[in-house]
């Protein structure tokens, strides 16, 4: 459409067009520094007549045109080089602007003749610090305002003086979109209408003392640029929220599947490297690609949840994602949102639940991010004491503001709800509940009755947990290594109220015996037995996470001693020891077939290695150890139930021999025996907690584990022969370095 510009006034209006303005106003307007910029833009009715005010810099020619007809309404004069036009029009009606960009014509909206777009009601929600009113209201969004369409954006900075949205629609000047203050919620928001999904933009800010900060991508966009670019990006909300889903089965039942009665086997990768594409610069892949990939793969394996490190935006690839700044956004390495969904749509239709990595104990200091976000300490501690941890060189969220706690609940809300995410595994718990967390004497700030504990978080952490559980079946785990008390207790008991906690101590004392040369690990057999002192005291999973792996630790496999073949066998045995114990099951990529080297991010697991026979078979035995603990109710059904496990041979370190009975308490029993030296046991007699016949269903040792094929030749019978408390026993070959499953009949 060629518009016709009309850049002449009529002869017969003597009218000021700049009625209304003094010379303040026009000076505040033209420099955005305006309080209040509608109350100057926009049409308003005066004495006169009603005029219309528009600031367009570089703009040449202004008409007003009506909405609805196109009937020419009146023509704008530059009252300010600068860009600042006013002029009467004929009468009073929705309008549009005709504008002349020195001979490039746009016809728009204008920002300024709509009215506000968040209500009271949510206004006042969020003042409350209400998380569903932090999804429903901040962030950007295509809305239609007026029955135009358009985005909206709102976003909290209550101690800034000026807020605009820049972004390509407005050549990024932030003298364009200045925001309106909706001063009982310190809220900011602005409609803007022509523009919709895909828009990038981000916020210019201006402080109180009138600093113009670094532009600032939104806390709350729901989608951004591919980093290393920083943009916010206007999500296709209603694609995200009308997501066609096809998981209803899974949704339904999945209640049942995360329970401490359940079988947990957990996957953990890191999406972007667990299969780079060589042919294409390295690059990771895509959601669609990983799903055509890791979901089978996963799935093939015997695992029930893939659980991945942090996939919310982050500016560092090297952080792995536990520096993120986009809480609300699916990084945009993999994909937009719409096929971060389509993934674990795909995922629970394969009968997998997925997990992710959240960190809301703190953020990085990034010039575009959270930090001194509108001139103000507003999201993290203004106290370095407080505000900052030194050991990542990153900003400790301040829980103690409501706002900052609603905000971050809210994230954690929106991957559960929109994403249908599973389950959080919430990083780094042990830092937010310790004001003293790795710091020294007087480095550290007393809570108000004089200790040590955040009471902050504390509070934060239980009003997470309590609004997660309105969600049906989806569940959080706490990365805590303290012996804090009550982790998985429920909030209504005084528990912080998760359902399970990463078992750190079980993890350390087991890696650390297995380091050890066969020979001396007579003198520290307490490590593997140790852990059922406490067993019960929480819901535990067991992790050999990437935390392991990295930093110079070594692979699991390369903390293994001995020759090659005693490497292998010993991780085998581990894992058998592992698999059989109390406890949720994680393991990180690349540990299931015993990659040598330790995690790189920049480099996929070593995936060639599958062509060896020793680490295939460590695949195959991690992939029966899946299908036995899952298929097996004493395995897992009282995992966190002291009648699910007793030792039948505890104390025999001289041998380095380990037995024990797992029981479902519904009459399945399995023992387990772990020999964890390289000499073959022959005849080995233990206890048996019933005569009769014994299957052998799972052996670490062979052949098509890459073992010696040592055995029990798949079936035992007991005798009459009372050994360890128990009136039947059987004489057992013990392979070396090996665990041994065997099964009731």
């Amino acid at each position: 459409m060629e518009l016709t510009m009309n850049t002449r006034s009529d002869p017969a209006d003597t009218r000021n067009p700049a009625h209304g303005l003094n010379p303040l106003d026009i000076d505040a307007l033209v420099e955005a520094r305006h309080p209040d910029p509608f109350s100057m833009l926009g049409m308003h009715q005066t004495e006169l007549g009603h005029v219309v005010r528009v600031f367009l810099p570089g703009a040449s020619a202004v008409n007003i045109v009506d909405a609805a007809s196109g009937e020419h309404l009146g023509s704008l004069a530059r009252i300010r080089d600068a860009g600042l036009f006013a002029g009467f029009v004929e009468r009073p009606a929705a309008y549009r602007l005709q504008i002349d960009w020195h001979g490039t014509p746009q016809e728009t909206h204008d920002t300024y003749s709509f009215g506000p777009v968040l209500s009271d009601e949510w206004l006042t929600r969020l003042s409350q610090a209400d998380p569903y009113a932090v999804l429903e209201c901040l962030g950007s969004r295509p809305v239609t305002h007026g029955n135009v369409a358009g985005a909206r954006f709102a976003v909290w900075a209550p101690n800034a003086r000026r807020v605009s949205v820049v972004g390509d629609f407005n050549t990024w000047d932030g003298r364009r979109h200045p925001m309106r203050l909706r001063h009982n919620a310190g809220v900011w928001e602005l409609f803007v209408p022509g523009i919709g999904a895909g828009t990038r933009y981000k916020y210019e800010i201006v402080t109180r003392e009138g600093v113009t900060l670094p532009l600032k991508a939104d806390p709350c966009a729901m989608q951004s640029e591919k980093p290393p670019s920083t943009a916010s990006v206007v999500a296709d909300a209603d694609a995200i929220d009308h997501y066609a889903w096809t998981d209803a089965d899974w949704m339904a039942t999945r209640a049942g599947k995360q329970t401490a009665q359940s079988p947990l086997t957990i996957y953990e990768a890191h999406a972007e490297s667990w299969l780079r594409v060589p042919e294409d610069g390295n690059r990771g892949m895509n959601w669609h690609e990983l799903a055509e990939r890791l979901i089978p793969y996963a799935k093939g394996m015997g695992f029930t949840h893939l659980e991945f490190m942090p996939i919310a935006e982050h500016p560092f690839g090297g952080s792995w994602g536990y520096q993120p700044l986009g809480q609300f956004a699916p990084s945009a390495r993999f994909g937009t949102p719409e096929q971060f969904a389509e993934f674990v749509n795909r995922a629970h239709e394969a009968g997998l639940g997925v997990i992710i990595d959240w960190v809301p104990a703190h953020f990085p200091n990034d010039a575009h991010g959270l930090v001194q976000f509108d001139g103000t300490p507003l999201y993290e501690h203004a106290d370095p004491r407080e505000g900052y941890h030194q050991d990542w060189n990153t900003m400790i969220y301040n829980l103690g503001r409501n706002e900052v706690s609603a905000f971050l609940i809210a994230s954690g809300l929106a991957w559960l709800k929109r994403y249908h995410v599973d389950g959080l595994r919430v990083d780094a718990v042990a830092s937010m509940l310790y004001r003293d967390y790795s710091r020294k004497t007087g480095e550290w700030v007393p809570n108000v009755h004089g200790g040590r504990e955040n009471l902050e978080s504390i509070a934060f952490l239980k009003r997470l947990n309590h609004e997660v559980r309105h969600i049906p079946g989806a569940i959080t785990i706490a990365e805590e290594s303290t012996a804090w008390p009550g982790v998985t207790a429920s909030v209504e008991s005084g528990g912080l109220g998760f359902d399970f906690k990463w078992n750190m101590g079980w993890m350390h004392d087991t890696l650390h015996y297995m380091e050890e040369d066969p020979v001396y690990r007579q003198y520290h057999h307490h490590l593997y037995t140790f852990g059922m002192v406490y067993a019960y005291s929480e819901r535990f999973v067991l992790p050999l996470s990437h935390d392991e792996v990295v930093h110079g630790k070594g692979s699991l496999i390369g903390k293994m001693p001995g020759d090659r073949w005693q490497k292998f066998a010993s991780l085998r045995a581990y894992f058998g020891f592992m698999w059989t114990h109390p406890g949720k099951k994680l393991l990180f990529m690349g540990g299931e077939f015993g990659q040598f080297a330790e995690f790189n991010h920049d480099e996929s697991p070593h995936w060639h290695l599958l062509d060896d026979s020793l680490h295939g078979g460590l695949q195959k035995a991690v992939r029966d150890l899946n299908l036995l603990y899952t298929s097996e109710p004493a395995l897992h059904k009282l995992d966190s139930d002291a009648r699910g496990f007793e030792w039948i041979v505890g104390d025999d370190n001289a041998n380095s021999v380990y037995a024990y009975r797992r029981t479902d308490a519904e009459g399945r029993e399995l023992v387990v025996v772990c020999n964890m030296t390289p000499v073959p046991r022959l005849a080995y007699r233990i206890g048996m907690p019933r005569g009769g016949r014994w299957s052998e269903v799972f052996n670490s040792d062979a052949s098509i584990y890459g073992g010696s094929n040592m055995g029990n030749g798949g079936v035992i019978h007991t005798d009459d022969y009372p050994s360890h408390g128990r009136g039947q026993s059987a004489a057992l070959t013990l392979p070396p370095l090996a665990t041994i499953v065997l099964r009731a009949d």
